[in-house]
């Protein structure tokens, strides 16, 4: 069900372009790392639950992107090694880059594909991703859609939640931002940011095994529509 302060009828009347996050929004990220993490965990003699190991990923790749800009590959690296730390585990070189090499096969969610298929035929669709350009180039192929721009952390040299995306988007995109919709999961990387330059959004609120704020630090905001999934908003926005 939506809701929200605006109705999805007039807020979907003057939009054009809808911009996304990637990795939470359209892919399982959470999926994604523990197939990564759980058979290393394994083979390194270590014990963590689910959860640990997924805080432990938000809490080192939000102090690593606070810092200076790097490729999020190396971004990556810096999160095996706090991973590792954290559970007394003595990081092998040939395990270090593990979390960036099985990142291009992070699967969609079940509703990505045919949720974005039928908002591109009403709205412009845009990928705006804390990511590396060859990154999001492999996973461009999962999502079966052509996307009218694609904003990497790469081009902008920024990690959301910086604004530094949110400001490229209508320079980019060369519309006003009252007829751009941000959808996205985290409240922390994008929907506070977005809200701060003036950007309506829609939080899909994808499952998540941590309560509360999903795989992101807390934040205080409230998105201007909430959906269970990209399905639903796809029905709410695509008449």
């Amino acid at each position: 069900m939506c809701q929200g302060r605006i109705s999805s009828d007039r807020l979907s009347g003057g939009i054009t372009h809808l911009t996304f996050d990637c990795y939470g929004t359209l892919i399982d990220w959470e999926q994604g790392l523990l197939s990564a993490l759980k058979p290393w965990l394994v083979r390194s003699g270590g014990k963590a639950s689910a959860e640990g190991l997924l805080r432990s990923f938000v809490t080192h790749e939000a102090r690593i992107e606070a810092g200076p800009w790097r490729l999020y590959r190396e971004v990556l690296r810096g999160v095996m090694s706090g991973i590792a730390f954290d559970l007394g585990i003595a990081l092998r070189e040939s395990d270090a880059g593990l979390l960036a090499d099985s990142l291009p096969s992070w699967p969609p969610f079940p509703d990505t594909v045919s949720g974005l298929t039928a908002l591109s035929k009403a709205y412009k669709l845009v990928i705006v991703s804390n990511i590396d350009d060859d990154l999001i180039t492999a996973t461009q192929k999962e999502l079966k859609v052509t996307f009218a721009e694609v904003i990497t952390a790469e081009q902008v040299r920024s990690y959301k939640p910086a604004m530094a995306h949110f400001r490229e988007v209508p320079r980019r995109l060369g519309v006003p931002i009252g007829r751009i919709l941000h959808v996205a999961q985290s409240l922390y990387h994008d929907h506070a940011p977005a809200q701060r330059l003036g950007f309506r959004t829609a939080w899909v609120k994808r499952p998540s095994l941590l309560s509360g704020t999903g795989l992101a630090p807390e934040a205080h905001v409230q998105p201007n529509l909430v959906f269970p999934d990209l399905k639903t908003l796809a029905a709410a926005l695509v008449s």
